[in-house]
């Protein structure tokens, strides 16, 4: 239960980002001081913590423990790929955040959900092998309750605007992406060095698109550090740490189960703190989705043998 409570609570530090940056374009900052300052406080959060791994790791070799490998014994190759595993979590923030100008929060966070069937086609096309018949339910199901959730089916397509919905099935799509590379990329490394190489890679992009003058123009200072704070402990620095360890013990399937309480979390601060309209049918279609990402785990564990009491 402990293992479970640490990936639920991932899924709701990444639940709440989109009300924080809605909050934070009402007070007038932009895209890029908003991706910014999270990537900046999650870099600064995520080689303290590397930092505090090697201290317990010199105290380790000091008492003749079994050390943990230090960051000095990552190949530079190694970080290259790793910074690159990450630079998709930056495009994710980007095309996320940006959405949020154009489409309510709660439709927002549905098409980031795309993902889930976006990498199921993903790993289709890796392994040139068709999905089977519980999948394509799911997807199903997926679709169609994201169309609920969306409002089209209850007030048309005609009043969604499209770059909102581009961008935010963008964001799926990178999304999408860093699941497939972050898993695969250098898995022998320590997760506390792992993480704080993939930030790295995501910053230097961000800072590249979104060169960060808030730093030395006072605008981080001036109200900007509370929000940068907020999105970098609980976007950039927490959940990554949290599925870390909870992920590996759950397994991926239940994880992915636990990790769509992101969506209802979502939905619902956007409703009681931005004061978005979501109606009971779109509550409908949140409960489909939820049991779309659900519904593989469920059909392949009705599947499995008991095993002898």
């Amino acid at each position: 239960m402990k293992y479970k409570g640490l990936v639920l609570l991932g899924a709701i530090c990444y639940g709440i980002l989109s009300t924080i940056v809605k909050k934070a374009y009402e007070q007038g900052y932009g895209l890029g001081e908003v991706v910014g300052s999270q990537m900046l406080t999650g870099l600064i959060l995520a080689w303290a913590l590397a930092a505090l791994i090697g201290g317990r790791d010199a105290v380790r070799r000091k008492s003749a423990l079994p050390a943990v490998p230090g960051w000095k014994s990552v190949t530079w190759r190694q970080r290259f790929l790793l910074m690159g595993a990450g630079a998709p979590t930056a495009v994710t923030g980007l095309l996320y955040y940006e959405s949020l100008r154009y489409i309510p929060n709660s439709l927002a966070i549905v098409l980031l959900f795309q993902f889930t069937w976006i990498g199921v086609l993903m790993q289709a096309l890796a392994r040139r092998q068709r999905p089977d018949g519980g999948t394509l339910l799911a997807l199903a199901v997926l679709l169609g309750g994201t169309l609920i959730a969306a409002g089209v089916v209850e007030q048309g397509a005609a009043g969604l605007d499209w770059r909102g919905v581009a961008l935010g099935f963008g964001a799926a799509l990178s999304y999408s992406l860093f699941i497939l590379f972050s898993g695969k990329a250098v898995p022998s490394v320590h997760p506390a060095y792992r993480s704080g190489w993939m930030i790295t890679g995501g910053a230097v992009l961000v800072f590249a698109l979104f060169p960060p003058a808030f730093v030395l123009d006072g605008t981080l200072w001036g109200g900007l550090l509370p929000y940068g704070l907020l999105l970098g402990l609980f976007g950039a620095f927490l959940p990554p740490v949290l599925f870390a360890i909870g992920v590996p013990r759950v397994g991926e399937g239940l994880s992915g189960i636990l990790g769509a309480l992101e969506l209802p979390v979502a939905v619902l601060l956007a409703a009681a703190v931005l004061h978005e309209r979501v109606s009971l049918l779109q509550w409908t279609g949140v409960a489909l989705v939820l049991l779309g990402v659900a519904l593989p785990e469920l059909l392949n564990r009705k599947r499995r043998p008991a095993t002898p009491g």
